[in-house]
């Protein structure tokens, strides 16, 4: 077994298409953490997503602390910055997104039951500690959860994201 060159691999990932990249929007509302930011850029390349959003008081780049943990992914993932929440909510549900939150809610479903349809997604994550803002979960279409069976009843909101990418893409190759 021998490990592919950093050249062998990007040659490799040029010839995939990702079921996200026309369809899907990761938007980040409310983090604190610039590395959170950081690692969401990386895992929104990684996963090809079509739009990075952030919006509240989430960092945006250019920052060296976003780069860092990005790797230059920042520079290679459509991203903008939302400033009126509630007018990018109604443009995407004109555009007939679905609008899904990664939240623990009464009515959530565990993100391996949720069936996807031929819609388009946008899925938010809210702040580390606190979650999506309530004022937002009124725009949500359904909320869904990550399975965990430890003590702690949350995961690192960068963790989360990739958790959540990599969920949506298996749901899209299927």
């Amino acid at each position: 077994m021998k490990k592919l060159s950093t050249r062998q691999i990007l040659e490799r990932n040029k010839d995939r298409n990702s079921p996200l990249r026309n369809s899907f929007i990761l938007w980040l509302h409310d983090i604190r953490s610039l590395h959170n930011v950081g690692a969401a850029f990386r895992s929104a390349d990684a996963f090809g997503v079509k739009e990075l959003w952030l919006s509240g008081f989430t960092p945006t780049p250019p920052r060296p602390e976003i780069s860092k943990t990005a790797i230059g992914a920042e520079e290679n993932v459509p991203w903008k910055q939302i400033q009126d929440v509630e007018k990018a909510v109604l443009e995407l549900k004109k555009q007939n997104y679905l609008i899904l939150g990664l939240e623990q809610t009464h009515q959530s479903m565990m993100i391996q039951d949720y069936k996807i349809s031929n819609q388009p997604i946008c899925l938010i994550l809210g702040n580390e500690v606190t979650g999506i803002d309530d004022h937002l979960l009124p725009f949500l279409d359904d909320s869904i959860e990550i399975p965990q069976f430890g003590m702690k009843h949350s995961l690192n909101v960068s963790v989360a994201a990739g958790i959540a990418l990599y969920a949506f893409m298996d749901k899209y190759l299927e």
